[in-house]
């Protein structure tokens, strides 16, 4: 495309460009479907930038479009979606309006198609680069009734001077020296001013003032400007050599602007703070005019791209007869008006200065010249801020500032009210006199040497106390800061000194919290579980009592049945019935029960014992008796008859009744012998324990 042979950056740096431009626009909250327009409006514009026309063979004739030309323009006016025909007149056909009704409409020439196809890729891409900057201002920048500060940041072209300048250079040019204005004014003048106002003996040091150019400039009404701005308005061709002579005439007695009788084009020069620079007076009108025509602007509100056709919506139609010419606004009315805006804002603000020097004119790289390097530095004011700066005090602290900040370091009584409304107060500038005056003889006693004699003009060029403000130096700020921070090392070393001792002092009464609830518990533990062996003890104690007694009763009972059967034994037995090993007895109408040990102990591996018995008187008595083996029985007389396979343990609690069977589970006496050998001693086994016991 044309317009990017302008350009110097390669066609991957474009690439890359967009990708971020892209991402940009996403974060500001530009959706697809504009961005999709703003592409279309520069898609656009590049096709237009190809466009070039031909001179028609007939002079009456429009000019034509070239054959390669024809398809840029129809892909212009379809992404800027007007009609390609209207598009193609409007490029090619002047209207000339006589009036309210009649219009003339008159072929443009060759230089003037091209102007005007410049014309509106210039006024297209303006509009939107305004709607891009609004944008994005309203995106990021809070509602001003939430903030009262703000930080920002201005970027500015630099001092311009090539071999041709026009009026881009003298904007350019004029918005550097109303810069540099406002940096004398607010750094030099006001500090050196300053100084005077709080007391301090002070030489003053010369600094180039440019208030003569910016009046040779922005002078009303006979400023450059101011006449400039007057050729635009009259409606007449525009006469570069006849602006020439009027200038001469209007601004010979400014010692800022000059001209070179010998030079053949029309030119002037002007004295900046910079250099001098010398500006081509050839198409500085037009280019102030700044003309859009009308049918151009008419074309663009009947797009059918919302973006464009929101872009010129609200733009007048100026310029149509010639009441509209009266009302143009000039290029340079509206970069002025401007500049005055962000000159009203600056001086509401703390300034910080960027300095930016060429190492040389001729924009080469790696190219260093002193000469050019030193004559910027000492036009830009930077020489002359050096010596003020070396001169002076760059450090400047009001009072009640100075004292809340290095008050600790003379322990004032003021400082430590500081927090509260009783501290310390503007008014009272003796109390705040005396304590600035006991921090720095502090500062300075420790600082320096005892033996080192520190009279007041070795003081005075260190520290100086104005009326209302301290004036430092850089050596001395660094003593302060030092002074303090060694203050406040041995300060937090004492908190630090008294937090662990509160803090060993915690944990100490927590250990011995902590002991004792430990030792508490233990105690409690250990009565708690004595009360239960205590408990269990008795508990034993009870029911071994029980058991002792219920086997002490038991045997007792035995023994006394056995006595009572031996006493009623007969004397003789029935020999039948002795053979029968079971007697019927007419007397006993009751049959005799069997019961097992009194433990209710038996074998695991015995099985069950049917006993069938019925006895009566005598035999009933000798039953029993032989169930108890007792010494009487030794040699077998008489028995008692069982089904018993295996071993097993019975015994006599009571008189037997009739036939019983009787199941026994496991149990300790599983080896036990039930029919133990007769020892001389008699009955072994727990029967015989049974009898000792009684």
């Amino acid at each position: 495309f044309f317009f990017f042979s302008l350009s110097s950056s390669s066609s991957l740096c474009l690439l890359v460009l967009q990708r971020i431009t892209v991402e940009a626009m996403v974060h500001l909250g530009i959706n697809a479907e504009k961005q999709g327009h703003i592409f279309r409006v520069l898609a656009g514009l590049l096709q237009l930038g190809n466009v070039t026309f031909c001179s028609a063979m007939d002079e009456s004739q429009p000019c034509d479009l070239e054959e390669k030309s024809k398809d840029f323009m129809h892909r212009c006016a379809s992404l800027l979606c007007v009609p390609v025909e209207e598009l193609q007149t409007c490029l090619r056909v002047r209207t000339l309006r006589a009036g309210k009704q009649s219009a003339l409409f008159k072929p443009c020439s060759l230089a003037d198609c091209s102007v005007r196809r410049d014309c509106l890729a210039k006024v297209v891409y303006a509009q939107l680069f305004e709607w891009l900057v609004t944008f994005i201002n309203d995106s990021i920048c809070a509602d001003n009734s939430t903030w009262c500060n703000f930080i920002g940041l201005l970027d500015v072209y630099g001092f311009e001077c090539f071999q041709f300048n026009n009026l881009e250079q003298l904007c350019i040019n004029y918005a550097n020296e109303k810069l540099q204005q406002h940096f004398v004014a607010h750094y030099l003048k006001a500090q050196q001013e300053e100084y005077v106002s709080e007391g301090l003996e002070w030489s003053f040091v010369k600094y180039q003032d440019n208030q003569g150019c910016l009046d040779l400039i922005e002078g009303i009404p006979t400023g450059v400007f101011s006449l400039l701005n007057e050729e635009c308005l009259l409606n007449r061709a525009s006469d570069a050599k006849q602006f020439r002579v009027r200038l001469e005439k209007e601004l010979s007695d400014n010692g800022s602007m000059s001209w070179d009788k010998f030079s053949k084009q029309p030119h002037f020069t002007v004295a900046h703070y910079a250099g001098k620079v010398s500006y081509q007076i050839e198409g500085m009108m037009e280019k102030n005019k700044d003309p859009v025509p009308p049918e151009l602007i008419h074309l663009l509100q009947k797009s059918e791209n919302p973006l464009l056709h929101q872009l010129f919506a609200d733009r007048d139609l100026v310029g149509q007869g010639t009441r509209g010419l009266r009302q143009v606004v000039t290029v340079v009315s509206k970069f002025k008006n401007s500049l005055e805006n962000l000159m009203k804002i600056l001086h509401s603000t703390t300034p910080h200065y960027t300095r930016c020097i060429k190492p040389n004119t001729d924009c080469r790289p790696l190219t260093f010249k002193k000469e050019e390097v030193i004559m910027q530095l000492e036009a830009c004011g930077i020489v002359e801020t050096i010596h003020i700066s070396a001169a002076g005090f760059p450090i400047r602290i009001p009072y009640t500032s100075f004292t809340q900040r290095y008050g600790l370091i003379s322990n004032l009584t003021l400082f430590r009210q500081g927090a509260g409304e009783q501290g310390l107060q503007a008014d009272n500038k003796e109390a705040l006199g005396s304590a600035v005056a006991d921090i720095l003889r502090v500062v300075l006693s420790h600082s320096l040497d005892a033996s080192r004699h520190i009279d007041n003009e070795a003081r005075s060029s260190l520290v100086h106390c104005g009326r209302t403000k301290v004036f430092l130096t850089n050596s001395m700020l660094e003593l302060l800061e030092e002074h303090r921070s060694r203050v406040c090392s041995q300060r937090a070393f004492s908190i630090q000194c008294c937090w662990h001792r509160h803090k060993q002092r915690r944990r100490h009464a927590m250990r011995r919290a902590v002991t004792l609830i430990q030792a508490a518990v233990r105690s409690w533990l250990v009565r708690r579980a004595v009360r239960r062996w205590h408990r269990a003890a008795i508990v034993l104690q009870r029911s071994w009592r029980k058991w002792r007694a219920l086997m002490d009763s038991l045997a007792e009972a035995e023994l006394d049945d056995a006595e009572d059967l031996q006493e009623a034994m007969p004397t003789e037995l029935d020999p039948i019935l002795r053979a029968r090993g079971s007697v019927q007895l007419s007397s006993i109408q009751e049959p005799v029960m069997v019961r097992g040990w009194p433990m209710g102990l038996a074998l695991a591996s015995a099985p069950t014992i049917t006993v069938s018995m019925t006895a009566t008187g005598f035999q009933k008595m000798m039953s029993v008796m032989a169930c108890l083996n007792g010494h009487c029985f030794r040699s077998g007389d008489y028995k008692v008859e069982t089904n018993q396979f295996k071993q097993g343990v019975a015994s006599i609690r009571a008189q037997p009744r009739g036939s019983i069977k009787l199941h026994y589970q496991r149990s300790p006496l599983l080896y036990a012998d039930l029919h133990p050998d007769h020892k001389r001693d008699g009955v072994t086994g727990l029967n015989q324990i049974l009898l000792e016991s009684t």
